[in-house]
Parts: C-alpha cells; structure tokens; sequence
C-alpha cells in the first residue's frame, strides 16, 4: 500500500462514520478481511494496464486491495449514496487513480467508464448478481477478465459440466462465452454482516470467440426448453421447438443436462435455420 494507503482509517471506523449498516435491500454484505480481499485480488491477474472497473464497492475493503495491488485506473460503481460517499473519500488520497460513479450499475453500460483492455473486479450483491453477468456477457469480446465473488450456488452453476447437478441454462450461455475456473469459497462469517449463503470466487476469461457458432436468442430457446423440463428426454422437452435432436446427430433419448455446450450449440443453430424456413413458410415459430 502507498503511504496514503497506510494513512487510511479502519475500515470499521469508515463505516461508523457514514452510518454504513449494511442493507439486506441492497444485498449489501461487507467483507473487511484484508486477506480475503488481497486473494480475490490475486485471483484476477495482473491489473497494470487495465481499466479497473469494480461494481459494489461498500466501504472501500475490495477497493482498497485493488489500489495495493496497483489498479489504475479503477472505476468503482455504487448505488448507495452512503457508500458512495465514502468511496469519494477514499478517492481524494488516490487522486486520478480511483473514479467513484454514484449510479445502478444495471443501468449503466461500464464499458464506457474505463479503458479497454478492462476487467471486472468486484463482489457483487446478492440480488442482481446474474442479471449483471448476464448483460456484461452480450458484449464478453469487450472484457478481458471477470472476477467475481457470488452466492457458491450460482458460482457452481456457471462452472458445472454435463452430468453434475449444478449443469443448466445458466453454465451453457457462460461457458459458451468464456472460460470458467472456480477458485475459492468464502464462508459466511467472513463478512458483517454474515449472510445466510457461503459464497465463492470465480474467474471468467471470455473467448476470443464463443465456443461454437449460435446466436444469443436461439441458444436460450433450445436450453430453456431443455432445461425447463430437465427430466424429460430431448424428443419430449424440445418437441414444442418442434426441432428432432437427432438431425445434429444426438440422440433424442438424452436428456439436457448430460449435453455438451457444443451440442447445445449445434441444437440452437437447427432451431435458428428452422426459424428462418417457418418464416419463408409464412409463420413464426
């Protein structure tokens, strides 16, 4: 840490001050652990020459590792005006280095607010943790790496492969993006206040280009349906798509949770090319 790094007051003293008790609304749970911080830091890679963008920042504990280990510049985006508040303090000892937005990071595009090659670094709320990953990943070629810590149950289901429990909708559209590792869970008690779930860190590296060729719309069609009735065998869950599993050369007694990305791909291609023929035929499907 640089010396006004070393002059930074507790972080528990930074929350006693601006009244920052965290806020099961905002899926607010603050982690003060410098060790734990300083590893998730790790986790993303190297940070020179990256825009930093961080989503959540609370009192600053994350924020204040990614400064150690060197993030400039980093973009912290927070909704609650208390913390928000707090992060501008901590800005005026890292001038030009750390840019606090105040906003919803739903609503704001963060590929606008720092540099590309950029990364995400952040432990995200609880409550809009998959929407955001979600929206980041429409446009994954414009981020160099994800690093986020997440409910363990979510971080699971976007490394699971074929055959595991946790393998659904959610695993096939990440892992059709990027590259998954699971690196760590965090227990409960690690953060004030403690939540009722263990969460986890996972890195996300996004594919120069996606494993296989699908369109976004058409492959959530073939795993919604798939997924949607997930004990059902292909030819019952993918029938009302009224696409046959067995023209990509799969066979229809499958059931979905046992199909690679790749064969969920090939699925999303024949319901696209389907599409395009029911639409010459005068009806969409």
């Amino acid at each position: 840490m640089t010396d006004a790094g070393a002059a930074l007051p507790p972080l528990r003293e930074v929350i006693r001050r601006h009244g920052l008790d965290a806020r099961r609304t905002l899926g607010q749970h603050f982690l003060l652990d410098q060790n734990l911080t300083d590893r998730i830091v790790r986790v993303a890679g190297p940070l020179a020459g990256y825009g930093i963008i961080e989503i959540g920042p609370g009192p600053g504990g994350l924020t204040r590792s990614l400064l150690a280990a060197g993030a400039d510049p980093l973009v912290a985006v927070e909704k609650d005006p208390r913390c928000a508040a707090a992060i501008r303090e901590l800005a005026e000892a890292f001038p030009r280095r750390l840019q606090p937005v105040e906003a919803d990071a739903l609503d704001v595009d963060v590929r606008n607010l720092a540099p590309a090659p950029r990364k995400v670094v952040a432990n995200l709320p609880y409550n809009v943790a998959v929407p955001l990953l979600l929206g980041w990943l429409r446009h994954a070629e414009d981020f160099a790496g994800l690093t986020l810590m997440l409910q363990k149950e979510v971080a699971q289901r976007l490394a699971a492969t074929p055959g595991q429990p946790a393998f659904g909708r959610l695993s096939v559209i990440v892992q059709w993006l990027c590259t998954v590792e699971y690196q760590f869970a965090v227990d409960r008690r690690a953060f004030v206040p403690p939540p009722n779930v263990i969460s986890a860190v996972v890195n996300l590296t996004p594919r120069p280009q996606p494993l296989a060729p699908a369109s976004w719309q058409a492959l959530e069609a073939v795993t919604q349906a798939g997924f949607g009735q997930r004990r059902k065998m292909l030819r019952s869950s993918l029938r009302p798509l009224g696409i046959d599993a067995a023209a990509v050369g799969i066979d229809p007694a499958r059931r979905a949770e046992t199909l690679s990305v790749a064969e969920f791909c090939a699925l999303a291609r024949l319901h696209a090319a389907q599409g395009v023929e029911a639409t010459k035929a005068g009806w969409s499907p």
